[in-house]
């Protein structure tokens, strides 16, 4: 037999440690994003067996309600700080139920079901409108856009914010043309929409080859993230060291240019956070 090996442990040099917040925020992130890494999952099917109609407004969220938990939705009250309500219901689960919900459904009965949810505004039913709307091929796309660029103005937390923004980076994506709507999200007076700026741009940091369009919408949200890095909030300034570090994997001499030009302006966390890929 052979001899079992023992898991290798990583130890982390010394640096500052995070605030239960800041680690409570890190692990959450991690876990949407681990939720929605297979877009795959958003593919449409070419052909699909009878599932009936979709449900109301009303019976999704007694769906939604009836996977809840009152102790979790305590914790997420707690943790989430927006003032609305929860349900406890786990990201599966809520993904299980849109995906069901999408493939009941025509465009313009997911676009209601949308709306309807995020109006509700219970935290699992804005999440499930945000992944009912999340989909690569949509055509036609413009009242999703639409939608989901008018929710961007009312943001107020970041975990329906980054699950909006998902969806519509795959607008964005379909029509860059749209990254002049989104400019202006910059000088809102909400820092959500603000940072959204940042976050549903995302897509444009992953190509190792980018087109000459790519490479000048790169520069163009670098000059965003100029114009937002004196500003002190974290949730601005970890945005921002988001993209440059995703930006990072594949254009590192973007980044460190970036970096000598404007990098004192960030806070240390997020000026380390955009250097970790280099």
């Amino acid at each position: 037999m052979g001899r079992s090996r023992k898991p290798k442990l990583i130890r982390q040099g010394p640096e500052r440690e995070m605030t239960a917040e800041e680690a409570q925020l890190a692990a959450e992130a991690a876990a949407y994003a681990a939720s929605d890494a297979a877009y795959e999952q958003y593919a449409e099917p070419e052909a699909a067996e009878d599932l009936g109609p979709p449900p109301g407004v009303a019976d999704a969220i007694a769906a939604l309600e009836a996977c809840g938990d009152a102790g979790r939705a305590e914790g997420a009250a707690a943790y989430h700080k927006a003032e609305r309500r929860y349900l406890g219901v786990p990201v599966p689960l809520i993904e299980d139920c849109a995906r069901l919900w999408r493939a009941q459904a025509t465009l313009d009965e997911r676009l209601a079901l949308a709306q309807g949810l995020w109006d509700s505004n219970i935290h699992e039913a804005m999440i499930a409108a945000a992944k009912l709307l999340t989909q690569a091929r949509m055509r036609p796309d413009d009242a999703a856009w639409e939608m989901i660029a008018g929710w961007a103005e009312g943001f107020d937390a970041w975990a329906v914010a980054d699950t909006a923004c998902a969806a519509g980076a795959r607008r964005l994506t379909a029509d860059p043309a749209r990254l002049d709507r989104v400019e202006s999200w910059i000088d809102s007076p909400n820092m959500w929409t603000r940072r959204a700026a940042l976050v549903i741009t995302l897509p444009f940091t992953k190509s190792n080859h980018p087109t000459a369009e790519e490479v000048a919408i790169r520069e163009r949200v670098l000059g965003w993230a100029a114009r937002l890095a004196p500003e002190r909030d974290w949730f601005i300034q970890k945005a921002i060291g988001w993209w440059l570090r995703e930006l990072a994997k594949h254009d590192a001499p973007r980044v460190r240019a970036w970096l000598a030009a404007h990098g004192e302006t960030l806070k240390p966390f997020a000026r380390k956070e955009a250097a970790k890929s280099l």
